[in-house]
């Protein structure tokens, strides 16, 4: 994914910034505990299309940007 848009990329319900997941196929907002896929190299930022991390995830720090 395009580093500029990445950086202007929010997550669509909480504004706070995303990153993307380290096999590149989700951004992560860790804000709002959720992941949006990437489908084909683009971003579906759609509340209804997010999954929920788990506990884990959202310790987790070893996303990528």
């Amino acid at each position: 994914m395009n580093k500029t848009l990445l950086d202007i990329l929010v997550c669509p319900v909480t504004k706070a910034s995303l990153t993307l997941s380290k096999d590149g196929t989700e951004l992560i907002s860790k804000v709002g505990g959720m992941a949006y896929p990437v489908r084909d190299g683009i971003p579906v930022l759609l509340e209804t299309e997010a999954r929920t991390l788990t506990s884990e995830e959202r310790l987790d720090s070893g996303s990528a940007k």
